[in-house]
């Protein structure tokens, strides 16, 4: 079975979010079998910043939606998306 990359955009819920701290929350709420490849950070708008991990996973039925979830649940977290998906 192969894995799949993808870059996932997690908005936090304000401006006043501490990105580290939600970076390890993020990282802490992984599924097993997933893994964070790096971070990146992307200027939104009015001061604030989304997240974008690159989050490895396996290639099976499913493929992201459990990382997607999991991100959803933690707290700080408005929205998750996924921006690019590829087979790696």
């Amino acid at each position: 079975m192969g894995k799949v990359a993808a870059k996932i955009k997690v908005m936090p819920n304000s401006p006043e979010i501490d990105l580290d701290e939600l970076q390890e929350r993020l990282e802490q709420s992984l599924p097993e079998g997933a893994k964070i490849n790096g971070f990146e950070r992307d200027d939104v708008a009015f001061g604030l910043v989304a997240l974008l991990p690159t989050v490895i996973v396996p290639d099976d039925a499913g493929g992201t939606e459990a990382v997607e979830e999991a991100f959803a649940d933690v707290d700080g977290v408005e929205s998750v998306s996924v921006e690019n998906v590829g087979r790696i």
